[in-house]
């Protein structure tokens, strides 16, 4: 499909979204993956220059800004990880068609991100997060331990003497 006819029907997908009260979104069918694609990035902008736009939705844990292996220049597109998978939501319905240094940017979420092939250049954290994913899982909070309620907890009250 056409990059610009699909950046469109995600913008559709987006409106239905807020006609119907969000009660039921598309997004939802992407709630395992906190992987966004952006396209049609300015060939110039640098790891740097994408975390900063897409920082402004979420915490990003990984920005992989795909490059020529021979000449090492940007392909003009990059896939971002953040850490809670509902920054994707927000970044995909507030970044999909805007004009970036005059480009528009096509960004949308990505069901099953592959990572780039291991090297010899690929460093110990970039293996961990090959090997568990970008995006942590949310712990469960610990249960509370619940207090006896026939122990009656003792109060000391200290009184200090002015002499």
């Amino acid at each position: 499909m056409n990059p610009m006819t699909n950046m469109k029907n995600v913008t559709k997908l987006s409106e239905q979204d807020l006609k119907l009260g969000g009660k039921s979104s598309w997004h939802d069918q992407y709630k395992s993956s906190a992987w966004i694609f952006v396209g049609g990035l300015p060939y110039d902008l640098t790891e740097g220059d994408v975390l900063c736009v897409f920082s402004q939705y979420g915490e990003i844990v990984n920005v992989n800004l795909v490059r020529d292996k021979a000449t090492g220049k940007s392909k003009g597109f990059a896939f971002i990880c953040y850490e809670d998978q509902r920054s994707t939501v927000l970044a995909v319905d507030n970044l999909n068609g805007i004009k970036l240094v005059g480009k528009t940017l096509r960004v949308d979420h990505v069901q099953d991100y592959r990572p780039p092939k291991e090297t010899d250049k690929t460093d110990d954290e970039t293996r961990q997060l090959y090997m568990e994913g970008c995006a942590p899982k949310a712990e469960h909070p610990r249960p509370e331990k619940q207090k006896d309620p026939t122990v009656k907890s003792e109060k000391r009250h200290k009184s200090i003497k002015k002499e």
